[in-house]
């Protein structure tokens, strides 16, 4: 490392060029094969993957992706305008990857219509895609508005709902959001550093980091389907760390200058301590995104694949393009000032200082148990909503307004309940049936499905053209997301289908986007403990081979878990109970995404380990150099609390400004992620870990022999130094 840095510092021109070309290049190939995000994801092996396949199989029409073109006439009713709707249905219907339409007015073949308000001036089209409508290029959205076309121009009001609602969201590049994190990101960097050109090097090789990672992330996503929020997420991790670990660089570099070192030697002596630490801690960011690939399912796993890709790059970006940047510099690097320039300050363990930082190191090696209680209470109470948390997904009706797909939703809760947007449909394969009692079973059925406990109702079952199968739809009192549509699914699928087909061959199942969605809610509650325990336990052995300590390796990922639970808390506190969600431009209170704390956990915890992992180096450092347990901490603490602060400030910054997103899953994901940052930079950092590191002194550093002997030898901080006698 030392030797790279300094490389790359008086080779900087080639380092220099060379990123420029893998920036430009990139993004030339991304433009010409780059491909598209989309939330077109399977469930293989679930009852309604199973529901799904029979359905194509034996009813193409009836199955595929379903999205609902709602129609509305406050002035007339739509029967007014059937030839529109007649022309509509059938333009439709040839469109590219279109299954079938489903005209929603009476016919003589069929005098009765569902999709048809009873006042008549409400109804919708079902159109049944061989694909997720995500999927497709929003080209495809002219196709749909020109076979829609004449019911507009009949004065009639035109809505998507659905997955094609979502096609037709308002494309967001979030880059309010990017913007909003980089001037708070300069303005935390002037006041803390004080160097104007120190405070842009983060921010331009972050930067560059991020958008060299997402260049790839798209040449990926050409290959294998990513989610939507993938981007995003991407460039959210991926700011936030790259501006993090350029900082850590720097600060190193520029302490060294400020105390009269080559700036040549400098960097490449940041490369070799602070880098080390750098690859320490993207590894263990990058483990923890892999450990979502535990939860079996490709849509989480690949989340975090997308996350680490511009991890990566923000890695190589800090133990390359920073130490060129600074070799660049050279001693340049505090000549334009908005203040006396400071780095770490108290370099040398032991030395005299009188900084804030180090009287309060002070203060907290004086009374530790004040320090570890006041943090203990400040985190539990954060954590108290975390025990009503309920997960689930979110349905359109908490989009804005302005989106089509809301608009929809509303629409087809007026006219027909708010069940309607998310129907369970109902597949009996009584293939195996002898064809002498397939009315009973129907009648037996039908007896079954009707006055269940939490239905608007039940459709009568029909045969499909082969006989295979029976199927129906059930349609909830309350909306998607809301729970009793969750107790009505378990309900069908545990005990009401299996009771109607008990005695028989046949095998019942519910299938559908929100029986999809259902089944996705039910795998992640059974394998998020797995996920805990597998991340936990990498990151555990991590900082034991990093620190050769048992107890601080167990004091992190105890800690760690704490400000993980806090920040859980204020998500289900903000978006679940309603606490300010409105003030974020959520419609209502809503359940907790699914996925959502899953992602959060592998991301947070990956992240607050690198502030551990920082401090715990410089720890560490001082307890090698003078054996005085409580001395390192406070020195630890001192020559750490400012970057980590600074940094801490930068990456909540960067999360918060993507509240301003209008995809609500990105809201809870960047709220999260500010309020644990935040959390784990003051409350974990300042209080717990300097508190109970002091509490367990010489003890902290105790490693069994044989445990000794059988890890592997990681030095973080590249900096062998020989042990000293204890007095």
């Amino acid at each position: 490392m030392l030797r790279l840095g300094e490389w790359c510092a008086r080779h900087f021109v080639v380092v220099i060029i060379a990123w420029v070309i893998a920036l430009g290049g990139l993004h030339a190939l991304q433009t010409a094969f780059g491909g598209t995000y989309s939330d077109d994801f399977s469930l293989p092996g679930t009852q309604s993957n199973t529901g799904a396949e029979l359905l194509k199989a034996h009813d193409p029409a009836a199955g595929g992706i379903g999205a609902q073109v709602v129609l509305h006439d406050a002035h007339k009713p739509l029967t007014d305008v059937r030839s529109q709707v007649d022309q509509a249905v059938g333009s439709l219907q040839k469109l590219p990857h279109v299954l079938s339409a489903q005209n929603p007015l009476p016919s003589s073949s069929a005098p009765t219509s569902t999709a048809l308000s009873k006042d008549g001036t409400i109804g919708y089209i079902t159109v049944r895609f061989d694909v997720n409508p995500t999927a497709l290029d929003r080209a495809y959205l002219h196709q749909v508005d020109t076979a829609v076309k004449p019911l507009r121009t009949a004065g009639v009001d035109v809505e998507y709902g659905g997955p094609l609602g979502e096609l037709a969201r308002p494309e967001t590049k979030d880059l309010t959001s990017e913007a909003i994190g980089f001037v708070v990101a300069v303005v935390v960097l002037l006041i803390g550093f004080g160097s104007i050109i120190a405070a842009g090097v983060p921010l331009l090789t972050a930067l560059i980091s991020v958008v060299v990672g997402l260049s790839i992330l798209s040449l990926v996503a050409a290959a294998t389907a990513f989610a939507s929020v993938s981007p995003t997420l991407a460039t959210m991790i991926g700011l936030g760390v790259g501006i993090d670990y350029a900082l850590f660089l720097i600060t190193r570099h520029r302490q060294t200058v400020m105390d009269g070192g080559d700036p040549v030697r400098a960097a490449g002596r940041a490369a070799a301590t602070s880098g080390r630490a750098v690859l320490v801690s993207g590894c263990t960011v990058i483990v923890a995104l892999a450990g979502l690939y535990v939860s079996r399912v490709s849509f989480i796993g690949k989340l975090g694949a997308a996350a680490a890709v511009t991890v990566i790059t923000a890695v190589i970006g800090a133990v390359t393009l920073v130490p060129a940047l600074l070799g660049l510099i050279g001693r340049r690097i505090d000549r334009y000032r908005v203040r006396p320039p400071v780095a770490e300050g108290g370099a040398v363990p032991g030395t005299a200082s009188q900084g804030g930082w180090h009287r309060y190191a002070q203060r907290v090696e004086r009374r530790p148990w004040w320090f570890l209680l006041a943090g203990l209470v400040v985190v539990g109470v954060l954590a108290i909503p975390l025990f009503s948390i309920r997960l689930g997904h979110i349905d359109d009706g908490a989009d804005p307004t302005s989106f089509t797909d809301r608009r929809a939703f509303d629409l087809i809760s007026t006219g027909f309940g708010p069940g309607a947007n998310g129907p369970f449909t109902l597949v009996v394969d009584q293939s195996a049936v002898p064809g002498a009692d397939r009315s009973a079973l129907a009648s037996s059925l039908q007896k079954t499905l009707a006055d269940v406990p939490g239905a608007a109702g039940v459709s009568p079952l029909r045969a499909t053209d082969d006989g295979a199968l029976l199927i129906g739809n059930a349609v909830s009192a309350e909306a998607p997301q809301d729970a009793g549509t969750t107790t009505l699914f378990n309900h069908l699928k545990d005990d009401v289908l299996p009771k109607g087909v008990s005695g028989t061959e046949a095998s019942a199942y519910l299938t559908g986007t929100t029986a999809a969605q259902e089944d996705f809610l039910g795998i992640i509650v059974s394998r998020l403990p797995l996920i805990i325990a597998v991340v936990v336990g990498l990151a555990f052995i991590i900082i034991l081979i990093v620190f050769r300590g048992v107890l601080v390796a167990a004091k992190a990922a105890v800690l760690n878990l704490l400000s993980i639970a806090a920040s859980y808390g204020v998500v289900v506190a903000v978006f679940q109970w309603g606490w300010g969600g409105p003030a974020l431009g959520v419609s209502g209170t809503v359940p907790i995404e699914s996925y959502v704390p899953m992602m959060m956990f592998a991301i947070v915890f990956g992240l607050s380990m690198d502030y551990e992992v920082f401090l715990i180096a410089r720890v560490h450092e001082a307890w090698l150099r003078t054996r005085d347990s409580r001395g390192a901490v406070a020195h630890g603490l001192e020559i750490t609390a400012r970057v980590i602060t600074c940094a801490a400030l930068i990456m909540v910054s960067v999360f918060a400004a993507f509240i301003l997103s209008h995809t609500i899953v990105i809201k809870m994901v960047g709220l999260g992620l500010a309020v644990s940052v935040l959390i784990d930079a003051t409350i974990v950092r300042l209080l717990l870990v300097p508190a109970v590191m002091t509490l367990l002194g010489r003890s902290a550093w105790w490693m069994p022999g044989w445990l000794d002997r059988m890890l592997p030898r990681i030095d973080t901080e590249g900096e062998p130094v020989p042990p000293v006698a204890a007095p």
